[in-house]
């Protein structure tokens, strides 16, 4: 068996015996953050051609990888949470009975590193030595992976420092084996504290701390322990006063998340100097502090992990410039006459000396299929991002003012509308939705119900989620955040979009932080509090009086089709769906047929 330098923490000790008997690595790897290490295996995997190294004056530090063509995106049919009990799991989640798992991947992980290094990864969570954050460990042969949680989390000696003789951490273990996509599995085992990853290479499987860790085994501690890790990101909004509010948002993708986290206020709202602040783009860790009895957020990530295809100057100004330096580019294209890379929606000017995300030399100027894969990615270090908050290492997070959920909705959600109070609000995240386009010509648009952009991350019962924020609302009481719901997708008889979105989008902030602070007014509907046309600043749109009318309508036919479909979708919770969700169902019902 490969020799390891014992720690101080027996616990950490004895699982990396077991791990290392296992896998069988030929040697082992303590990776201690120091950056002679990291340019060490950023040298080495620059010389077997793993990574190519961009152009150090244009891209200085920024480094490019392809991963196999099978390979590419996150597997969430090979992706499982392992409960004693299937019940515990929901019927959202894949399931397989915990032993049986471990099993099947004893026999695929066995021998696994043999002729290959195993690292081992400490890692925080969230600021090192924040109350609010968690330790993980994971061992891994990719030097890809070391490098992407050395951008996406806290890695080395000092989380180890933190950890001490006997504290408790998540057992991470990645191994590519043969990258074989029939034996693929990312399992989680939130009783064990534990995740295994095996024949991928790509990020969102392989970089542990992101949504397995952060999300499907962080919602099942949040559960344990009284706190919430959320798909959220989280934006500070300054005023002119220099008084800076912060408001956390769940939106399923396509929905314009990252570009909210990052906006750019329009001219009209930079001139009158209001600034938006970026504290996290997709994951918060809400806990509610002692000391005032408010809830309050970190992001427990370092870095963004972004999709590239899309990002421009136009579309993500603050997110493009996080790439600039010290970023990883997976699955781009490569530009092969200065060492760039690009991808599509980046500019009209590909490349014509070109190698594409397979690895093919091609003329990118001709070429006819996509360049870099849809899914292709960045990992951006967050203080690269020209807004990053200045609260962004807080160890004691942010103050919430508001939570805001969204969906892309052509005829059902008006613009905004404000949940009357908690329990309404959490059913409104509850039946959170996106419409994809069919596939037949003409249909409507199928509805996909995403609970607070949950639904691929939550590490238990979607129905006991749904349970524990309501408890937090019981424990928050008056302190609790007001729940908002935006649409930015509303569409006219046309099939125009009906609002312009991006930087205008901070004008319906406003008027949520507005009614936070109780400047605004808000009149019931059968769904909930709306603005009147005057309360949303429109100055400079072109936007008419009627047109915002028209954003703000709520057509109760088309709603009531809504609520058959959440009907549906509630059903295969059976009795474990809270009541008060199915009290707030029957409100909504009632409201819309009185």
């Amino acid at each position: 068996m490969a020799e390891f330098t014992k720690c101080s923490n027996e616990k950490v000790n004895k699982w990396l015996e077991e791990q290392i008997a296992m896998c069988q690595p030929e040697s082992v790897v303590w990776i201690d953050g120091s950056e002679s290490q990291l340019e060490a295996l950023r040298a080495e995997a620059v010389s077997t051609g793993e990574l190519i190294k961009l152009n150090v004056e244009i891209l200085p530090g920024c480094y490019y990888l392809r991963t196999a063509e099978n390979d590419v995106a996150r597997v969430e049919d090979r992706t499982f949470i392992c409960t004693p009990t299937e019940e515990e799991a929901g019927p959202i989640n894949n399931w397989m009975e915990p032993s049986q798992m471990y099993d099947k991947l004893k026999a695929l992980y066995t021998g696994a590193m043999k002729g290959r290094t195993m690292y081992i990864i400490p890692y925080s969570m969230g600021p090192v030595g924040s109350p609010f954050s968690k330790i993980g460990i994971e061992l891994t042969d990719s030097i890809y992976v070391v490098l992407n949680m050395n951008i996406m989390t806290r890695i080395g000696q000092e989380v180890m420092d933190v950890l001490g003789t006997d504290g408790d951490f998540v057992k991470c273990l990645h191994a590519k084996k043969d990258v074989n996509p029939e034996e693929r599995y990312i399992v989680h085992f939130p009783q064990d504290n534990a995740i295994m990853s095996v024949n991928s290479a790509y990020g969102g499987n392989v970089l542990l701390g992101k949504k397995c860790f952060a999300l499907r085994i962080a919602s099942y501690l949040g559960k344990q322990e009284g706190w919430m890790a959320e798909h959220m990101l989280i934006l500070g909004l300054e005023n002119p006063q220099g008084e800076v509010k912060y408001i956390a948002a769940a939106f399923p993708s396509a929905c314009g998340k990252t570009n909210l986290a990052m906006l750019i206020p329009p001219e009209y709202l930079q001139e009158k100097g209001y600034k938006v602040w970026t504290v996290g783009d997709d994951i918060a860790w809400l806990r509610i502090n002692p000391e005032d009895g408010k809830l309050y957020a970190i992001n427990p990530e370092a870095g963004f992990f972004g999709v590239a295809p899309g990002t421009s100057e136009k579309t993500n100004f603050n997110a493009l410039e996080s790439t600039k330096k010290n970023t990883i580019f997976t699955n781009v294209a490569l530009n092969n006459d200065d060492l760039t890379v690009w991808w599509e929606g980046l500019d009209k000017n590909p490349p014509k000396n070109c190698t594409n995300w397979l690895g093919e030399k091609v003329d990118g100027t001709t070429y006819e299929g996509n360049l870099a894969h849809p899914n292709s990615r960045f990992t951006a270090p967050a203080i690269n991002c020209p807004c990053i908050s200045s609260e962004f290492e807080n160890p004691q997070g942010v103050p919430i003012s508001a939570i805001v959920f969204g969906g892309r909705r052509a005829k059902t959600a008006p613009l905004v509308y404000q949940a009357r109070d908690w329990e309404h609000g959490v059913f409104v995240g509850a039946t959170m939705a996106s419409e994809t386009t069919a596939a037949a010509a003409g249909a409507v648009g199928v509805v996909r119900r995403d609970p607070m952009a949950m639904k691929p991350f939550v590490g238990y019962n979607m129905a006991d989620y749904f349970g524990h924020w309501l408890e937090m609302g019981k424990k928050l009481g008056d302190n609790a955040p007001a729940i908002f719901h935006v649409n930015w997708f509303r569409k006219d008889d046309e099939g125009n979009f009906m609002w312009p979105g991006f930087g205008d989008n901070m004008r319906v902030l406003l008027w949520i932080l507005d009614r936070v602070s109780g400047k605004a007014d808000a009149h019931d509907s059968a769904i909930g509090l709306l603005p009147t046309a005057s309360d949303i600043d429109t100055t400079g749109l072109g936007i008419s009086a009627e047109e915002l009318d028209a954003l703000l309508s709520v057509d109760k036919e088309v709603w009531k089709e809504d609520v058959e479909n959440i009907k549906e979708y509630f059903a295969q919770f059976g009795d474990r769906l809270p009541a008060d969700i199915k009290k707030q169902l029957e409100i909504l019902d009632k409201n819309l047929n009185d």
